[in-house]
């Protein structure tokens, strides 16, 4: 008997079980191989490829995800607090873009073979402002990622983040952050 054989363990490393018997398929997925059905509120649908779906990619600090959008799709505004993302267009032509720390919008059109960077914890988003469909491959520097929506994470919080906090902070009234509570700003 081998030693891995032997010597099992429940031991995690980054939240995820170090597995002592691998094969093939923890380092294997296929699910980036066809779009997405992008008919999502926002016309946009992400696929990851991260460790919770990769068991073999733990600890190794990489991931991708593949972004599939509708004519006139929108990624909309989110951070990702673990990663730097580059996304690789595969087809159409998105228009993309980050805002920095000091609330400067980085921001271009790029088209199938072009590539872009969105730094790590920065708001970003993508359009497809085409006629037909996009998609794009991201890769991340983590296995986990992670990813906050803006709206969701302010108008759809649970518990609720307080009205008087929104209403200051965006300088509007309780009317209007109640009418933004209303919207869908879960992930499709």
């Amino acid at each position: 008997m081998d030693w891995a054989s032997k010597n099992t363990t429940t031991a995690k490393v980054n939240g995820f079980t170090c597995k002592s018997n691998v094969t093939a398929e923890d380092f294997f997925f296929a699910g980036l191989a066809n779009p997405g059905a992008t008919n999502t509120t926002a016309g946009s649908i992400v696929t990851g490829a991260n460790v919770e779906k990769i068991p073999g990619l733990n600890t190794l600090g990489v991931s991708l995800s593949r972004i599939d959008y509708a004519a006139g799709g929108l990624n909309p505004p989110h951070t990702h607090p673990r990663a730097t993302e580059i996304v690789f267009v595969l087809e159409g032509e998105l228009d993309v873009g980050f805002v920095t720390t000091a609330n400067v919008l980085i921001s271009r059109s790029i088209k199938k073979g072009e590539i872009f960077v969105f730094p790590k914890g920065l708001v970003h988003f993508q359009k497809n402002n085409g006629k037909s469909p996009a998609a794009v491959i991201s890769a991340f520097n983590s296995q986990l990622p992670g990813t906050q929506s803006i709206g969701a994470a302010l108008f759809a919080a649970t518990p609720a983040v307080p009205d008087d906090v929104l209403t200051k902070s965006f300088r509007v009234g309780t009317k209007e952050v109640e009418k933004m509570k209303s919207k869908r700003f879960v992930k499709d």
